[in-house]
């Protein structure tokens, strides 16, 4: 059992840049792969990030390639998401989820992972 707590979010203009953070709760933390997700409203959840227990493998979507990075934080019980270059199409509340097994290339599915955070609401203004 694990626990995710997000924070980070808020209001920022196009541009600017944000890092959000998902805070684990339980021992098993490390053995975790961990991903983020998003949902806009109105929307359906989609895969924004993800990575492996050992940081080995990091998955994307293509249309935050090369302005976010993910990553995490063994000692601190903490994965990152580092968003840069924003638009308003990010617009979304963003959502943490921990994965019990091994992170594959088909871990884009909200379906493949078994514990959630609340969400954290990234507002960018045009």
């Amino acid at each position: 059992q694990v626990q995710l707590v997000e924070s980070g979010g808020g209001l920022v203009q196009a541009g600017g840049s944000l890092r959000l953070s998902c805070a684990a709760r339980g021992r098993t933390f490390s053995t975790y792969a961990m991903g983020w997700f998003r949902q806009g409203l109105g929307k359906e959840r989609e895969f924004v990030a993800a990575i492996s227990a050992s940081g080995g493998l990091i998955l994307y979507t293509d249309s935050v390639k090369g302005r976010f990075t993910i990553s995490r934080d063994a000692g601190k019980n903490t994965v990152y998401l580092q968003m840069n270059s924003l638009k308003h199409e990010d617009t979304a509340v963003y959502y943490c989820a921990a994965k019990v097994s091994a992170l594959t290339y088909s871990s884009r599915r909200p379906g493949a992972y078994d514990y959630w955070g609340q969400g954290t609401q990234v507002t960018v203004s045009s």
